[in-house]
Formats: structure tokens, C-alpha cells, sequence
């Protein structure tokens, strides 16, 4: 037996040319014929859990791609996978997309590459005021029309409203004793006298409520309060 023809292709050279195709519109390359779904979707940044699609010629339907699914890159046309179900939205007026319906203030932050001396706020209708956004606040990217977000450095001062009364402050949170100070100048211990404290205008979830001895609220420009002193003998 010839034994030039023993194993007869099992030694291939490596390829010169490498395999290109398109992840939401935009193209890669790589020298392995095969590559699972969930290294497609860890190459274009895409969570594991987002429906991937190659794209299939009219009027057959889309091939929905598992994780474990194996694709043969080596065929004759350039491959082109897609994602249905994506959100697109603004930071700084640079467009991005997402594959959740939300998204994480930190996350923002780090896809816009904004930094910790900057607040992120989300932009809305020019009648009404812009909602700050912060590291640890959930938003919801489903919602009608694109969110625009943007980001100016941190306020070092806030007008807020107590008693009717408008002051400076320069912190970003006011506790319950501070807001009895700026009230009536000074904070009585006397167990007999007692406070309460409500405000409204402050940050969502909870725009509005009252504040009990050694609480303190995230301030906003404009916050009112009320405050008002009993005397319990």
C-alpha cells in the first residue's frame, strides 16, 4: 500500500485567509471554521441571555441561535447574525445600544466613560427639570422614544425651601437635625419638644415623605421642606 495515500487530508495546512462575518452590522474575522452561539455573542458584547438570529434569504425565517449552536463560518456567503430586541439611547449625544430593557446609573457611566466629578442626568421635556441619575438608580430603556442622557459637573450648591424660606446649601444630603437648625436657628434636646420633618420635590422613587431623628435625604435644587415644633408637657 502507498503510504502517500494514508490519511489523506487529515493534515491541512492552516488557512491564509480568515473567515469574516457581520455581528450587528459590523464585521469580524477569525481563522476557526465553527464558533458557538455564545461566543458569537461574547465577541460583540452581547449578554448570553439576548436572543442572537442569523440571517436567512426571503421568505424563509431567521435562524434563532442557541448558545451551544455551532455555525460553520465557512461557507460561501459572509454570515450575518442580528438581534431583534435591542434599545438604543444617547449619552453625551453619542448613540449606543443595549440588549436589556435596563440599565444601571454605573453603567452609564461607564459606557459614556463619565467621570465620578460629573452627575449623569437624563434629559427631559425643556418645561420640566431634568432627572438626575444616580450609580445605583435602575432605568427603564423600554419606554416610548430614545432617552437621552448627559452628564455636567457635580452642583456644588443647592437652593432649598424650608418654612417658606429659601437657603443655600452646599452638601448633597441634609439630615433631620440640620433642617430643625436652619428652621429655628437651633436644635432643643429638651424631651419635651418634639419635630416633625416632611418634604416634597425630592428624588424618585419617593419624591415625598417625612424624616424621623437621625435620618438624612439626598437634596435637590428646589426640595421644600416643612418643619414644625410641639411642646409635649
Amino acid at each position: 500500500m502507498d503510504s502517500n495515500n494514508l490519511h489523506v487530508g487529515a493534515h491541512k495546512p492552516a488557512p491564509n485567509t480568515p473567515l469574516k462575518f457581520i455581528i450587528e452590522e459590523k464585521q469580524y474575522e477569525t481563522f476557526d471554521q465553527y464558533m458557538t452561539g455564545a461566543e458569537l455573542k461574547q465577541l460583540a458584547g452581547i449578554p448570553l441571555e439576548t436572543e442572537l438570529f442569523l440571517s436567512i434569504s426571503k421568505p424563509y425565517q431567521d435562524e434563532l441561535i442557541e448558545n451551544s449552536t455551532r455555525i460553520n463560518l465557512a461557507r460561501p456567503e459572509t454570515e450575518y447574525f442580528f438581534v431583534k430586541k435591542k434599545l438604543h439611547f444617547f449619552i453625551n449625544d453619542k448613540p449606543f445600544t443595549w440588549y436589556k430593557q435596563y440599565i444601571r446609573g454605573v453603567q452609564i457611566r461607564e459606557l459614556g466613560n463619565i467621570s465620578t466629578d460629573e452627575d449623569i442626568f437624563l434629559d427631559i421635556n425643556a418645561d420640566w427639570q431634568d432627572d438626575q441619575i444616580f450609580d445605583d438608580e435602575v432605568v427603564d430603556l423600554a419606554r416610548p422614544g430614545k432617552e437621552k442622557f448627559f452628564s455636567k459637573p457635580k452642583s456644588t450648591e443647592f437652593m432649598i425651601i424650608v418654612n417658606a424660606r429659601q437657603h443655600i446649601w452646599k452638601d448633597e444630603t441634609i439630615s433631620f437635625e440640620q433642617l430643625i437648625v436652619l428652621a429655628f436657628g437651633s436644635y432643643d434636646n429638651n424631651p419635651n419638644t418634639g419635630y416633625t420633618v416632611t418634604y416634597s420635590r425630592g428624588w424618585s422613587p419617593k419624591p415625598e415623605g417625612t424624616m424621623v431623628k437621625g435620618s438624612a435625604v439626598r437634596v435637590k435644587n428646589k426640595m421644600i421642606f416643612d418643619v414644625t415644633a410641639t411642646d409635649k408637657s
